[in-house]
């Protein structure tokens, strides 16, 4: 049986270009066989902006400034495990839309990179709280969000949502 893995603290970029939020398939994890954008754990005493930088870099090949990329969203992910215990995991969301060393290349955890367009994202096969939150942030909101899932990720089992009109709650 797969193992579950426990996440605190975590970071995801959205590259978003001409109406098109790049997106992957991730191969391990939480998340894995969905599409997804670039991010991942923060290490202990690191920024979530630099964290998000850092895992772009190593998912994407693509270099972003962390002074160029937007905070969009954070979201409490409220997990339950298989055994029964239960963890949080905080998701920092960022909006890049500048970064160097040209497109996007496919990594060992980041496969199949493809554009698609903002209005027609394949949520059907991304994580389930993508369907409620993703369009609202790449359509220019801001938000902070709880959800709740079961085991593994697969069931969404609430999530709640409020757009944010200041961005005084999105510093690092």
């Amino acid at each position: 049986m797969e193992k579950e893995k426990t996440l605190l603290n975590a970071t995801l970029c959205l590259l978003v270009e001409d109406g098109k939020v790049l997106l992957a398939l991730k191969t391990q994890k939480i998340g894995k066989g969905c599409w997804n954008g670039y991010g991942g754990g923060i290490r202990k005493r690191e920024k979530p902006r630099k964290a998000a930088v850092r895992e772009l870099e190593e998912e994407a090949r693509v270099i972003a400034d962390p002074e160029h990329i937007e905070k969009v969203a954070v979201i409490d992910f409220h997990n339950n495990k298989s055994d029964g215990s239960f963890f949080i995991c905080r998701m920092h969301v960022y909006i890049v839309r500048q970064w160097w060393g040209g497109d996007p290349k496919e990594t060992k955890t980041m496969i199949k990179p493809a554009w698609f367009d903002i209005d027609h994202l394949p949520l059907e096969e991304m994580m389930p709280a993508d369907k409620i939150w993703l369009q609202i942030v790449l359509k220019g909101k801001k938000i902070i969000a709880v959800a709740e899932y079961g085991p593994f990720q697969k069931t969404l089992l609430s999530m709640e949502l409020e757009v944010k009109e200041n961005d005084f709650i999105f510093d690092d």
